[in-house]
Formats: C-alpha cells, sequence, structure tokens
C-alpha cells in the first residue's frame, strides 16, 4: 500500500527562514518524529554535508570538529548532535567567522545538554525550531479522527493498519524508554520511568500532584519531579503551565500534565482500538490533549497557559496572540452550551473571545463573544487572529 506524501511546508518555511536569518539553526524533536527527512528535504539541491553521528564513520570524520568543519561551504547538518556536547564551543567559533553561504542545521532529541548548550554556548547565534509528529494541517481535517488515534509519529500515522500502528507504537515506547533515554543523558531505570509516564497517561489532563505520584512509585516527590523533568525535556510529555495575576482569587500554580502525543497516550492506557478508545474513562482528556497540542503548536508554547480557582473555576486553554486574550474550552460532546465557569472565565480573565471546541462539524454562536467551533475551522481562526492586535481593555 502507498501514501501520498505528506508536505510539512509550514516546517520547512520555518527552517528555511531561521537558517536565513541565523549561522546555526538547531531543529528539535522527539525521536521517529521527522527530523532526518525534513533536514534532507531542505539539503535536497544545495550544496550540504551531512554528518550523522550514530554513524561510525561520521564520528570518525569528526574526530577533531575543528579541522573538519572549518573549510566546508554550503549547509552542514550535524544529526544526533546531543551525542557530542563538545561540538557547541566550536559550533560558535565556526560562526562567528562568518564565512558568506555558510549554515549550519543541528537535529537533536530536545536533550538537556543540547537546550543548556544551545542556550548558552551559542546565544545570539543560533535559532531553535520545535518539531512533533504531522499536525490537523498537514494531514487534512477529513483525517482528524484517524490522526487522533495513531498520534502523529510518521511511521505510527502512516502504518498499514490500526494493529500495525499499535505495534509500532509499542516498540518506540520499549526502545525510547531502554536506549534513547540513556543517550539523552537520563541515568533513570527504564521500569521506573516507564511506570510514571503510564501514570501520567492516566493523569493525563489533570493538575500535577507530585505527592500522590511519589507514594505510588515509593520516592521521594522531588526525585519524581525530575523524572518528570526528563521525560518533558524529551518532548514526550506537556507540563501546561497556569495562569495567575492579581484577580482577587486562589488560584491554582501547579501544573496540568499531558502525553503530548495521543498515540503514545492510547498505548500507554493500553488500549487497542478506536473502539476502545471510544468506551474509555479517558476519552474525553484523550481529545483535550489532541485539541491542545494542535492549537499550542500554532500559538507557541509561551503563549498558552490553563487557569483554575480554588473555587473550581477552570478555563481548558488560555492563549496570548496579537495582545489579545482567548479562551478555550475543549468539550467531547454532540452540543456544548455554556457553563457557569465559562462565565466566569470570561469575566475574570476579559477574553476577548472563547472558542469551545467540539469533535462535531458545525459551528454555532451561543453569545457575542463565544461560539462552539470543529477544530479545524478553531485552527483558522487562531491562525487569523495572530496577525491582528487588540488592545486591553
Amino acid at each position: 500500500m502507498t501514501h501520498r506524501p505528506i508536505e510539512r511546508d509550514a516546517l520547512r518555511q520555518r527552517l528555511r527562514r531561521s537558517l536565513r536569518d541565523n549561522p546555526i539553526a538547531a531543529l528539535v524533536g522527539p525521536r521517529q518524529c521527522g527530523k532526518t527527512t525534513l533536514a534532507r528535504e531542505i539539503a535536497h539541491g544545495r550544496r550540504a554535508t551531512y554528518f550523522d553521528l550514530e554513524d561510525p564513520v561520521s564520528l570518525e570524520r569528526l574526530a577533531q570538529p575543528k579541522l573538519a568543519l572549518e573549510s566546508l561551504e554550503g549547509l552542514i547538518v550535524i544529526d544526533e548532535v546531543q551525542r557530542r556536547p563538545d561540538l557547541f564551543p566550536v559550533l560558535r567559533v565556526l560562526a562567528d567567522a562568518a564565512r558568506p553561504g555558510r549554515r549550519f542545521l543541528i537535529l537533536g532529541s530536545a536533550s538537556p545538554e543540547l537546550l543548556r548548550q544551545g542556550s548558552e554556548t551559542l546565544a545570539g547565534r543560533l535559532a531553535i525550531v520545535e518539531m512533533a509528529g504531522f499536525n490537523l494541517d498537514e494531514v487534512g481535517g477529513a483525517a482528524l479522527r484517524k490522526l487522533w488515534w495513531r498520534g502523529g509519529f510518521p511511521r505510527s500515522y502512516l502504518a498499514r493498519s490500526n494493529p500495525a500502528s499499535v505495534a509500532w507504537r509499542q516498540d518506540f515506547i520499549r526502545t525510547f524508554l531502554e536506549r534513547d533515554m540513556l543517550q539523552l543523558g537520563v541515568r533513570i531505570p527504564p521500569l521506573t520511568l516507564r511506570r510514571l509516564w503510564t501514570m501520567i497517561a492516566h493523569c493525563h489532563g489533570h493538575i500535577w500532584n507530585a505527592s500522590d505520584i511519589a507514594r505510588a512509585l515509593g520516592e521521594a516527590h522531588v526525585t519524581v519531579k525530575r523524572h518528570l523533568d526528563a521525560l518533558t525535556g524529551a518532548l514526550v510529555v506537556r507540563q501546561l503551565q497556569p495562569w495567575f495575576e492579581n484577580l482577587g482569587k486562589r488560584q491554582v500554580k501547579a501544573p496540568k500534565v499531558y502525553v503530548r502525543d495521543t498515540g503514545l497516550l492510547h498505548t500507554l492506557l493500553d488500549l487497542a482500538s478506536p473502539a476502545a478508545l471510544a468506551a474509555h474513562p479517558k476519552v474525553g482528556a484523550s481529545w483535550e490533549g489532541f485539541v491542545l497540542e494542535e492549537l499550542i503548536g500554532l500559538a507557541g508554547e509561551r503563549n498558552a497557559y490553563y487557569w483554575r480557582t480554588q473555587a473550581g473555576a477552570e478555563l481548558d486553554l488560555l492563549l496570548l496572540l496579537g495582545g489579545r486574550r482567548i479562551g478555550v474550552e475543549v468539550k467531547y460532546a454532540d452540543a456544548p452550551s455554556m457553563t457557569r465557569s465559562m462565565h466566569v472565565s470570561l469575566e475574570s480573565l476579559k477574553l476577548d473571545r472563547l472558542y469551545i471546541v467540539y469533535p462535531g462539524s458545525e459551528p454555532y454562536a451561543l453569545s457575542p463573544r463565544v461560539e462552539v467551533l470543529p477544530l479545524p475551522l478553531l485552527r483558522e481562526r487562531l491562525v487569523a487572529a495572530r496577525g491582528r492586535r487588540s488592545p486591553r481593555r
């Protein structure tokens, strides 16, 4: 069975702009999300040199990195750069040499070392482009439920059948825990990480409670938090941060946790089919995580928060776009309606708009500032909102 190529035009254009405007661009994302494929597309048709640091030949070629790199011209791609952190000082020297037309594209799995070196050693010289699996814009709105069920990892999404997709995800999780995390410098027993990741799947969409998880794992809560941060740094878990300001209300200040890829979430929950998901108590939380990842991918992580008060008022997602405050509520329901919590969010946060996203296909308005929308239409609205500015009331 053959598949039409899935174009990743927006991501490709963003990466090309980063390479045009900076001597070094870093493309970071979890294993198997398509970084190498995209890098080879960028390199195609131009003078380029490719190093794969999982290849012994490339490692040997870079035994003396400055000598190997300084004479090269055009685009220089270094894949799995987190395996050689000693390259970062060399890249800084070569970037400052400012040879016309020379650019470095480094690929990595978002290890803590990569991000630390990027922000310190290469400050002012590096643009970081974060990459995930396929998104709804790339696969098309008609494939929404397939993307939600299988997740965005290319080999999971493009598998010949649902069972083949499940099998790939099971293999991915095992390999990720047993090999990839060690290569990222994370020295945590794979069984411990597996138990934590599974617990996070069952807490998906909930506020993080380190003490409860720590008791279940039999570890100190600070140790569990380090483990959570390791999975977050590898871009397989998201900690959605709370928004809080002086509103005269007691507000929750702990993050909410999500498994970023819903395909991996479903496998960690041991769901074998879309029918099993539809009958599972976490179906609503899964839908919420799927929607949030799509929208945060548009708005950027720094512009995305949730909000909740101790009294129980809550907003699933607060997006800050173009000077506007846009609220998003996610409902897995046929015909969502206004709730008291939505009214509180509108007035307390002074939202410009509140969108309720649901799995249906027809948009409808609930008030002048509140609309119920299907996810593809909401994506279109947010793309438009990024280009507009609104004065704060």
